[in-house]
């Protein structure tokens, strides 16, 4: 199983608990998804996170319908928190969101560590799809995530 690394870096103009807080609620995760992929997160809603939290929710990705579950494996507010795939597209999962206070604001660190299906078949898809599906998800987020942290 090869293991793709994605890891993305930002700079928040607002204060790490404020940052931290946003992230660590799951309905926030809506708002930073691009809408073309239809993205929802299913009942029941989770409003107090902690590790072992469970997070269901559906999304399309090239018209194919998928649902996801993850689990936060580790939550250190308002540090760092960890969620894993329990249930999805990926043979691996594993996303690291960090935090540190920094210039009077928040440096905020993503890794996301994961890993296709199907030998090198997900290694073709992860070369002709996956791996430019995802930078663009993640620069959705990050123009999302800057325009909310900066009104």
């Amino acid at each position: 199983m090869k293991i793709h690394l994605l890891q993305r870096e930002q700079w928040l103009p607002a204060p790490i608990e404020q940052v931290f807080a946003f992230f660590g609620a799951a309905a926030n995760l809506e708002k930073i998804t691009p809408p073309w992929l239809r993205f929802r997160i299913l009942p029941p809603p989770v409003d107090d996170m902690q590790a072992g939290t469970l997070i269901h929710y559906r999304l399309s990705l090239h018209w194919v319908p998928i649902r996801w579950v993850t689990e936060i494996n580790e939550w250190r507010p308002p540090f760092r928190f960890v969620d894993v795939q329990k249930r999805g597209p990926y043979a691996l999962w594993e996303h690291t969101h960090e935090f540190e206070q920094e210039r009077g604001g928040t440096r905020m660190r993503d890794c996301v560590r994961y890993a296709l299906p199907l030998g090198w078949l997900g290694t073709v898809v992860h070369g002709l799809f996956v791996r430019r599906d995802l930078n663009a998800i993640f620069d959705y987020r990050a123009r999302q995530v800057q325009a909310i942290f900066s009104r």
